[in-house]
């Protein structure tokens, strides 16, 4: 490639799309060549004020990960390469058939790595165009849970707090999440805050995080047992006599049968492993103005709904809802919250009601479809999805930006569903899933993408290519709208970014999650806005809560609440603890659970090359690894679950509790272990715990079969 022109060497403005905080970044060319020289924090960005994390600007820069270059298509059991016209002719031909013999015959898998613009569309030519059920936009897997809890409490998704609520927080109640290694910049924030002389950090989470070690307290509790910790918790609130009647009473509705199905404090302690005094220090926490920030080691669960709930139960009857409190989930995925308000996945665009008539009607018309078309229901979610490749309809699987052989649970399963599957890969690199795929579209990546993405808070920021998009590449809306008119004609009316935008916020109008006054120059002059904004001169703040400033503190002071349930109240709910999803025997006497590691996002397909070791680090207590006979010296062993066995490299750490084993979740292999048990509400899958076993390396023979079959060795 010749040299850039030199006004094309200025830095271009964008938005880091490795996690939800949304940092803006700029990000330099190289001198000759192509590709991106160096990125840094963007002073100027409203979100970060230049503030950056390494692996972001690692990952933008210089990602580890095997490049797709060229379509690729299947003969026999070799991908060769192949032209773009000849990769759609076999991709659409797939899809078509198998639409031709039912709608739901083709399942899509999309993902929080697209932007706003590619998800929108994705949905819509799942919904609209295919008229498809088995739809799901990745985030399922991460933060369904606690999409479902907010519904619940709120009626309508997103925290509703922001960032701005951070410095005003005297309590940092950090539960089930690890921000300090998934969100670097976000929990310097948190960390600033919470060494004030009157804040303070407290951590709830079975392991010795690195988020834990920094913390003033850390609740060390039970796997699997959040639920029965956080009723204790609101059961010991009630006790004191430090409910905010007040609040309760003017804002909420349901707490007298919450209240009401209480368990004992000292019961529910038991349950979780934790003594009364630790209850106590939880209560006494949730006092001052606090934020409950959650993760995936609360949404991850067959109990995930009912756990969200219940934290944010604890924000409602302690008053801790207003500037500086509140509920606070950390979303993963860089687009996550923008798949939530635009994909059509769980809702139709701006949150409108999945079964409302009139709603499916103005989508429908929108789209210019019939609104028979459009599925009854917004499908079983991801697990489910695949499920149904064993006895129907599901035959073609198109997957987008996601890689479910590494990232689902019983991933063998998965394994064997995709290769009885016709089955297309968009993806910018080589991944699990790719090698399976009878057909690969190579998708552009972040510096290569236009369009915008929102963050964790629900800000919408401009996602901006640093340099052309490669020869034999193109952009996942490209593609998506190209097959889109090749399988629907006539669905779409445009395919460049701004337009797909433009049409996506119109039919946000009026909606929870108005985008209507955001446009692609507004962002330009301000670098992002915070929906909701249904004119170009407003944007969201603390939701549900008129006429309050940043001052009002703890319930808004003066300021009138109005959530959007039918009765304008905040519900509470009434789960209760119902046991792990699979308890411990003599044959699998341990627990197993997943976790992330700095250089993990996305099933690590940019941070892992050539040099990842086949074998997952498995971090167990010293004595755990005692009692199971390893050698001290051992750097093999096997793991074995119900679904199958790995082998994995111990290490032992005493930050982990007896008897559990942790795994990285991003690594290839941890999730052959795992159990595709789901929350019967949000469909989210269970990957924080199963029952597992730990033996010396060669122990188990049916490990070393199983093994042997998964990486083809002889």
């Amino acid at each position: 490639m010749s040299d850039p022109d030199p006004e094309d060497r200025d830095p271009v403005p964008t938005t880091c799309m490795r996690c939800a905080v949304g940092c803006g970044h700029l990000h330099h060319r190289v001198d000759t060549g192509y590709g991106i020289g160096s990125a840094q924090g963007d002073v100027s960005h409203p979100v970060n004020r230049g503030m950056a994390c390494p692996r972001g600007i690692e990952e933008s820069v210089d990602p580890d990960g095997e490049w797709l270059e060229r379509p690729l298509i299947r003969k026999g059991s070799t991908l060769v390469a192949t032209t773009w016209e000849d990769a759609l002719d076999r991709a659409v031909s797939g899809l078509s058939a198998a639409l031709e013999r039912d709608p739901d015959g083709v399942a899509v898998l999309g993902s929080g790595q697209q932007t706003n613009e590619a998800a929108y569309a994705l949905g819509k030519l799942a919904r609209g165009g295919f008229g498809t059920r088995y739809y799901d936009a990745n985030t399922t897997l991460c933060m369904a849970s606690a999409v479902t809890a907010y519904y619940d409490a709120f009626g309508s998704d997103a925290p509703p707090c922001t960032y701005d609520d951070i410095d005003g927080a005297e309590t940092h109640l950090v539960w089930g999440a690890n921000p300090a290694v998934a969100h670097p910049v976000m929990f310097r924030w948190i960390a600033e805050s919470a060494r004030d002389d009157d804040s303070r950090l407290v951590v709830v989470d079975p392991v010795g995080t690195k988020t834990a070690g920094v913390a003033d307290d850390h609740v060390a509790l039970d796997l699997g047992t959040d639920l029965a910790l956080a009723r204790a918790v609101l059961a010991r609130v009630l006790e004191r006599g430090e409910v905010d009647r007040e609040f309760v009473e003017s804002a909420t509705t349901g707490f007298e049968e919450v209240a009401d199905s209480l368990p004992s404090v000292a019961s529910a302690a038991e349950t979780a492993g934790v003594s009364v005094e630790t209850v106590d220090l939880l209560a006494e926490a949730l006092s001052d103005p606090t934020l409950v920030y959650w993760g995936m080691g609360v949404n991850q669960s067959v109990q995930g709904t009912d756990t969200a709930g219940a934290l944010i139960d604890l924000c409602l009857a302690t008053g801790n809802l207003g500037p500086g409190t509140g509920p606070f989930s950390l979303t993963g995925q860089a687009n996550s919250m923008g798949t939530r308000v635009c994909s059509s996945k769980g809702s139709w665009p701006g949150q409108r009601p999945f079964d409302d008539p009139a709603e499916r009607r103005t989508v429908a018309d929108a789209w210019g479809v019939p609104v028979d078309r459009l599925p009854d229901d917004p499908g079983p979610g991801p697990v489910g999805t695949l499920e149904a490749v064993d006895d129907g309809p599901v035959e073609a699987v198109w997957a987008v930006a996601t890689n479910p052989v590494a990232g689902m649970p019983d991933a063998t399963a998965v394994r064997e569903r995709l290769e009885d599957s016709f089955l297309v890969v968009q993806d910018a690199f080589r991944t699990e899933t790719v090698e399976l795929a009878d057909v690969v579209l190579p998708a552009a990546t972040w510096g290569e993408s236009d369009g915008t993405a929102t963050n964790m808070e629900r800000r919408v920021s401009r996602v901006r290519p640093a340099m052309e998009t490669p020869p034999g590449i193109r952009t996942d809306l490209d593609i998506v709208t190209t097959v889109g008119e090749r399988v629907v004609p006539g669905l779409f009316g445009a395919a460049d970014p701004e337009p797909v935008f433009e049409e996506f916020a119109a039919l946000t109008a009026g909606t929870p999650a108005d985008l209507s006054g955001v446009s692609y120059d507004r962002l330009d002059d301000a670098g992002a806005v915070r929906w909701p904004a249904p004119d170009a001169a407003s944007e969201g703040g603390y939701r549900y809560l008129a006429g309050a400033d940043e001052t009002a503190g703890r319930t808004g002071g003066d300021a009138s609440w109005a959530f959007e349930t039918p009765s304008g109240r905040a519900r509470f709910s009434t789960g209760e603890h119902g046991g792990v999803a699979e308890p411990t025997d003599e044959e699998y006497p341990l627990v197993l659970t997943t976790a992330r590691e700095a250089d993990g996002y996305n099933t690590g397909v940019r941070s892992r090359g050539a040099a990842t070791p086949d074998a997952p680090l498995a971090r167990a207590h010293p004595d755990t690894l005692s009692e199971t006979g390893l050698d001290p010296d051992a750097d093999r062993a096997t793991l074995g679950s119900r679904r199958g066995s790995v082998p994995v490299r111990p290490e032992a750490d005493p930050a982990v509790p007896r008897e559990l084993v942790w795994l990285p979740v991003h690594h290839p292999r941890t999730n052959e272990l795992t159990l595709p048990d789901t929350d019967p509400r949000s469909d989210e899958p269970n990957f924080k715990q199963c029952a597992v076993r730990l033996r010396p390396a060669g122990a188990d023979r049916d490990a070393v079969a199983v093994d042997a079959e998964a990486t083809g060795d002889d």
